[in-house]
């Protein structure tokens, strides 16, 4: 893969996240314009989108990572990016909830963009150093998470639909630049032909099952993620009732985070897993994750949020490695399959979770609470990550050298 390659796929996966925190900052608004009602109903309308969106990406991810097995990566990959610029003029013309639904819909089907992009990278990159890879993709969300709502906010000085239409530009450019700039990384001779009855979830878990050590990362990823989602899902509430910071402060609380998965997953993780291997990797990172939940947790005072978000950064060392040793399990001509089955795994926990997470929150600041324990979905999520690290530890004890190799 060239260098003007990697970086469309480093500049899609760029977008993949600054297309998400680019409208942050005016999606509120836009839902009160468009429903006419206050804060409190237009998040509620926000939750559902974010629901639909997921359930969408849950049941097409598969579709996806199957047509990129058996029509190639790039044509795929170009599609998407069409798709998600498709998403954002509908959401950016909406005049109604319903069509903000339809782009929310869409936009699920085709967000295959992230997933094909790692597929991308398997098909290249040699096993040993395909973890690394995969954390350069970690780097680019953090990246994307630091410049998008920066990017929303100027742009939404001149109206909340203004970073919609950016968006969609944004996605057509970067289409045209990898129109002319990706070749295809599956060769037609790796290919497989396209089987609807593998492209759904349970399909993919089932022709998955005759690799007991990828079925048991899926299950390792799947409580991991459910206890990540308690980042996005409670923060913002959980930093106002316990530290009553403004809506600033936890912009810059968050552009933190931002700068953190840059520097570990675009930097850090590309020198430590070539020298600790995979294993140790995903270890350390699950170790440290359960150090910032605990942290974040119990903390008393601001300043120790600040403290735990360097461990939490850490943890990222846990994603590639899992992503890793998955990929290094199985074949070129399974390669979009695994993605899009992960993918619509994490879809999975993105409908579960912030539920989860936030009722357990609004319980416990609750009166009827036992006891008033703001951090409590943060404990919950150590408790799953905890149980994660025991299940990843299982899972990869029998693993022959070669499979967690170091470079």
């Amino acid at each position: 893969m060239n260098n003007y390659a990697l970086f469309f796929i480093f500049s899609t996966a760029l977008l993949d996240s600054v297309g998400f925190g680019i409208i942050m900052p005016v999606l509120p608004g836009l839902l009160m314009d468009i429903s006419g009602e206050g804060i409190s109903a237009s998040a509620v309308y926000g939750g559902w989108l974010m629901f639909v969106f997921a359930i969408a990406q849950f049941f097409f991810s598969p579709v996806m990572g199957n047509l990129s097995d058996a029509y190639g990566r790039r044509t795929v990959l170009l599609i998407s990016l069409f798709v998600s610029a498709i998403n954002y003029v509908v959401m950016g013309v909406a005049e109604t909830l319903a069509l903000l639904f339809v782009g929310r819909i869409i936009s699920g089907i085709g967000s295959s963009t992230l997933s094909t992009c790692n597929a991308c990278i398997a098909d290249v990159t040699p096993e040993e150093k395909r973890a690394q890879n995969f954390g350069l993709m970690g780097a680019a969300f953090g990246m994307g998470f630091i410049i998008g709502p920066v990017i929303g906010g100027l742009l939404g000085e001149f109206g909340p639909r203004m970073p919609f239409i950016a968006s969609a530009g944004l996605c057509l450019l970067n289409m045209i630049f990898g129109f002319f700039v990706l070749r295809e990384t599956l060769p037609a001779e790796k290919r497989r032909p396209f089987d609807i009855t593998r492209s759904n979830p349970l399909g993919t878990l089932m022709q998955l099952r005759q690799f007991p050590v990828v079925i048991g990362i899926i299950l390792v990823m799947f409580i991991y993620n459910m206890g990540h989602h308690v980042l996005p899902a409670t923060w913002s509430y959980y930093s106002i009732e316990q530290f009553s910071w403004t809506p600033a402060e936890i912009g810059y609380s968050l552009a933190f985070i931002g700068v953190m998965m840059v520097l570990v997953q675009g930097f850090l993780i590309r020198w430590i897993i070539p020298r600790t291997g995979l294993r140790l990797a995903g270890i350390i990172g699950f170790s440290f994750t359960i150090i910032a939940f605990t942290g974040y947790a119990f903390a008393t005072s601001a300043w120790m949020l600040y403290l735990f978000m360097v461990p939490g950064a850490l943890g990222a060392f846990a994603g590639p490695s899992m992503q890793g040793i998955a990929s290094n399990q199985i074949g070129p001509s399974q390669q979009g399959e695994l993605q899009g089955g992960l993918s619509s795994m994490m879809s999975l926990t993105s409908i579960i979770s912030p539920l989860m997470m936030t009722q357990t929150f609004g319980y416990f600041t609750s009166a009827a609470a036992p006891v008033y324990f703001p951090g409590a979905a943060f404990a919950l999520a150590m408790l799953l990550t905890l149980a994660a690290l025991v299940v990843f530890i299982r899972t990869t004890a029998t693993l022959p050298a070669h499979a967690l190799k170091k470079t």
